[in-house]
């Protein structure tokens, strides 16, 4: 059985038990199907080998040698990941287009009695389905921006919000990456096409109906891109502000960056590109500040003297239509929730 789907939605909603991807693990790794496990008919050194001789030997040589290969590891997966499977389970299968991988590996499947399915086209059809979603076509979705400067705890905010059942979509949260210079996390951020698969994912299960609640960013989390679907939309959107005082969020920040402080030499290294834009002079205060632990200083100075103006002088290019501002005095849990609580209560009376 083929799966040709036309949309999106209708591949994600495809109806089978199990949905394996046999590509090698390097292709997985970069980008899947949503909840696809990964029993790869040919590894990462096995693919690279067999491709290279189809081009440099013999394509039927590359064949042969290959689809041993593909037998041995698939008959490797039926006696581990697919032993316990009773006999009326389905699986969907797909490799890269739809070809050999797949195609050999669910006629296995069914000649043991199983009743596999297959995407049409393989991942080149899903990808090509995300492809449309996000950059083809203008998103039904009514954004909110939630703008203030770094340190205002807004990606904290978000996550209240959701509690509070409001719509949110946590870019940072799926680039993982926290927006800013300082920004990296740990596991660092997933492929383009692997962010994008999830934010179209994320997207699809968000009513149009009601407002979806987003962190003010760039067109840019650190290396990922927003594609231009979300970004127009973003653009257009009206804005909730948080001002906290900065004295708060260089406390904030001290905590929340707890990580990239802790590494007095990465940190210079990762703040020494901005000599070009703040000036030698600072840039050594601040290495002074890191070498005598002064953080909570430092993060003031960040604050102060290079997140804020960056921040004022995007608000004066974008000019944004600020519905409200949210001001608060402290970021303790018991501050955050009211913040939240007067945001999710404003979100009731906002037509859009």
């Amino acid at each position: 059985m083929k799966l040709s789907p036309k949309t999106l939605p209708e591949l994600l909603d495809h109806g089978f038990d199990t949905v394996i991807d046999v590509r090698s693990p390097a292709e997985f790794a970069e980008d899947h199907v949503p909840g696809a496990i990964n029993l790869p008919v040919l590894d990462n050194e096995e693919r690279a080998r067999v491709g290279t001789m189809y081009k440099q030997e013999s394509p039927f040589k590359a064949r042969k040698i290959g689809a041993a290969l593909v037998f041995e590891n698939a008959a490797r997966h039926l006696r581990t990941s697919l032993s316990h499977h009773e006999g009326n389970w389905r699986p969907l299968v797909y490799c890269w287009r739809g070809g050999q991988r797949s195609g050999s590996f669910a006629w296995m499947l069914g000649e043991i009695g199983w009743r596999p399915g297959l995407i049409d086209g393989g991942y080149r059809t899903f990808r090509r389905l995300v492809s449309g979603y996000l950059y083809d076509n203008t998103l039904p979705h009514r954004f909110i921006q939630l703008g203030g400067y770094t340190g205002s705890a807004k990606t904290e905010l978000l996550h209240r919000l959701g509690r509070r059942g409001v719509q949110v979509l946590d870019l940072e949260g799926l680039a993982n990456h926290r927006g800013s210079l300082l920004g990296g996390m740990a596991g660092g951020q997933p492929s383009q096409k692997a962010f994008e698969t999830e934010l179209a994912q994320r997207l699809l299960a968000l009513s149009p109906d009601r407002p979806v609640i987003v962190e003010a960013e760039s067109s840019k989390i650190g290396d990922i891109n927003l594609p231009p679907s979300l970004w127009e939309g973003m653009k257009s959107a009206p804005w909730l502000e948080v001002e906290i005082p900065v004295e708060v969020r260089a406390r904030y920040l001290t905590e929340a960056y707890a990580d990239i402080l802790a590494d007095g030499a990465a940190l210079m290294e990762k703040l020494a590109p901005l000599r070009y834009h703040r000036g030698h002079a600072l840039v050594d205060h601040w290495g002074e500040l890191v070498g005598e632990g002064r953080l909570e200083t430092l993060c003031h100075s960040l604050a102060a003297d290079h997140y804020d103006p960056a921040y004022r002088k995007s608000m004066s290019a974008l000019t944004p239509r600020v519905l409200e501002v949210f001001h608060a005095d402290a970021l303790t849990e018991a501050a955050q929730d009211d913040l939240a609580d007067r945001i999710a209560e404003r979100l009731q009376t906002i037509e859009i």
